[in-house]
């Protein structure tokens, strides 16, 4: 099992310091989270609380992932970088595709894409992206980037974008990684769709290994079969042997901020430090 990082809601400045005390250890991923803009007032309630309220305060930093990825690859050698979650439908599938190469080519292929269709049609709007049709546009935009990405020319005639023949460069030199974020049965069945890992919401090991299992059959439906990667967040359990149980239903990677578990969510930066060598100790190398 391999641990990531979550750095939700921290600011820039900690988010440098605990990329390089990530890496020190061991962990495998450090993952940040995506809004471009946080309205005053929302049109669409937040969907993963009971009273539609948002889990974060006003003027939380949101940084550009792709701007933070470059910046920390500069400064760490083997820790792996991911999203939770990426909202690729509201944007530009030429400079998202554009961003992540540059990323991935900057961090000698440290990156993965981990996406979801988004809830908030108030963010769409301002970024003049249709939000109805976000689910497909999602789709078409990930076999546009993957072509985009083989840094020859390519063309695309679907049902949203068409072009013909561009190249774009720098490309990857190795396949960029794909994660599907949602709870929804479209975002399961997408997961199985496109043959992506998937990455959970704030969940308990029950809901985790029940939508496990449905991935496994839209996945039969597919003509694919075996182990798929999955990325949880499980809100009740901490220690080894809850991973563990979690692993043997096939989650593969632990999304977490253990300084949650061991000092709340007013550590300070230095308490934040401390807490990932305390999880190291308590529950990466046990595990490892």
């Amino acid at each position: 099992m391999k641990f990531v990082l979550s750095t939700s809601f921290n600011k820039i400045d900690e988010i440098k310091q605990l990329a390089v005390a990530a890496e020190q250890a061991g962990f495998g991923s450090i993952s940040f989270s995506d809004h471009v803009v946080n309205p005053e007032q929302l049109s669409t309630p937040y969907p993963y609380t009971d009273d539609g309220a948002r889990r974060w305060p006003e003027f939380t930093e949101w940084p550009d992932i792709w701007v933070m990825i470059g910046a920390l690859s500069s400064i760490t050698s083997t820790l792996r970088f991911s999203q939770n979650i990426f909202v690729l439908p509201e944007r530009n599938p030429f400079l998202v595709a554009k961003a992540i190469s540059t990323a991935a080519v900057l961090s000698d292929n440290r990156v993965d894409l981990s996406v979801g269709v988004g809830w908030s049609a108030d963010e769409f709007k301002l970024l003049q992206q249709d939000f109805k049709t976000r689910g497909r546009r999602t789709d078409e935009m990930i076999a546009v980037m993957r072509k985009l990405w083989t840094g020859e020319y390519v063309e695309h005639h679907g049902e949203h974008y068409q072009f013909d023949r561009v190249e774009m460069n720098p490309a990857p030199t190795e396949a960029i990684p794909l994660w599907i974020g949602g709870i929804s049965t479209a975002a399961l069945k997408r997961v199985a769709r496109l043959d992506a890992g998937w990455l959970t919401d704030l969940q308990s090991s029950a809901e985790i290994i029940d939508s496990i299992d449905q991935i496994h059959q839209f996945r039969a439906q597919q003509g694919l079969s075996g182990p798929f990667r999955v990325m949880a967040t499980p809100n009740d359990a901490y220690e080894p042997n809850g991973y563990g149980r979690l692993a043997d239903k096939g989650v593969s990677h632990i999304l977490t901020q253990p300084w949650m578990m061991y000092f709340g969510p007013d550590a300070t930066i230095e308490q934040k430090i401390e807490s990932l060598f305390k999880f190291a100790d308590d529950v990466i190398q046990p595990m490892s």
